[in-house]
């Protein structure tokens, strides 16, 4: 993890025109994208999206448990960012894994194995309140249940039902009409 990439804002406003560039073409032709932060990728932490989303006019997939894993601040993210967010990952983290890694030596995957990642419901992250800030600020896109884990850990199809059982809940909480 700490290899990834780090651009200066000069280089991030130079990747924001490219992908504005790639992401208007895209919708011309009738494949809308948003653009996906990630942990260990060159767009990671608040900040450096902060920074994209200035230098950018990018559409923004909206990631609970990558931008927590970075260190951001969820419910700041949908403050400054919600009318740009037309996609939400709900993946969720555990923390005291996510605190016990040495991001110097271990790399994404090593995270991942050692169960950084998780579904809502089963991890650290409070995705009704996550939900409710999305809800309040209009959000009506794509929620999806998303986490990296061990199958042989974390068996996909029970964590599958344990995500979508917790994302079903905090929607209803979030005044949302799930169809």
């Amino acid at each position: 993890m700490a290899t990834k990439p780090k651009l200066t804002e000069a280089e991030i406003a130079a990747y924001g025109r490219k992908i504005s560039d790639f992401a208007d073409w895209c919708a011309a032709n009738g494949m809308p994208i948003s653009y996906h932060h990630h942990m260990a990728a060159a767009i990671e932490t608040e900040q450096e999206l902060d920074l994209l989303m200035k230098h950018s006019s990018v559409p923004l997939l909206f990631d609970a448990g990558h931008m927590a894993f970075a260190g951001g601040d969820n419910l700041r993210v949908i403050e400054n960012h919600h009318r740009r967010i037309t996609h939400v990952h709900t993946k969720d983290i555990r923390r005291a894994v996510v605190d016990g890694l040495d991001r110097q030596s271990e790399s994404f995957l090593d995270a991942v194995v050692k169960g950084a990642f998780t579904v809502p419901g089963d991890g650290s992250l409070d995705f009704e309140v996550i939900v409710k800030a999305l809800a309040a600020k209009g959000y009506e896109g794509w929620f999806v249940v998303e986490a990296e884990q061990d199958p042989k850990v974390s068996p996909p199809l029970e964590m599958a039902k344990k995500g979508h059982s917790e994302l079903l809940r905090v929607m209803s909480a979030a005044g949302y009409e799930v169809v």
